[in-house]
């Protein structure tokens, strides 16, 4: 285990959200801080490139609704798409999704997101999610 994961968590994203497969986008979720961050690994084999980049944003947005849940369970919607560059096709191999809540206004959250295959940023975007309901 490296240093920045963390076992008090359960690192299976369908733990947390409705989706399924093929609609769960994530394989792997390494770090968390709920209300805060979340890092999570996809294991890109589609054999001849990766899944479209346009699903860069939808991981994203999966991750950002396990981040943004306090209470631990996770889900929501993805609102709105408020800035996003995709920057190239990763290819097969292991790419990791991070998100940062930026700003919660229950129960909307501004979520900035990267997507990365290394050390190369193959997408960002700032995001805006709907987790739970208005209190």
């Amino acid at each position: 285990m490296k240093r920045w994961e963390s076992p008090l968590f359960d690192p299976d994203p369908a733990a947390y959200l409705p989706h399924r497969f093929p609609f769960l986008f994530l394989d792997r979720i390494t770090a968390l801080e709920r209300g805060s961050s979340a890092r999570a690994l996809i294991a890109q084999s589609w054999g001849c490139g990766g899944r479209p980049m346009f699903f860069s944003i939808e991981a994203m947005a999966q991750l950002a609704g396990i981040a943004a849940a306090a209470d631990g369970r996770g889900g929501g919607s993805l609102a709105a798409i408020d800035r996003a560059e995709l920057h190239g096709d990763p290819g097969d191999g292991e790419v990791t999704v991070s998100v940062r809540v930026i700003k919660s206004f229950s129960p909307l959250h501004l979520v900035e997101g990267e997507v990365t295959a290394g050390d190369r940023l193959l997408a960002r975007a700032t995001l805006t999610i709907k987790v739970g309901s208005a209190a």
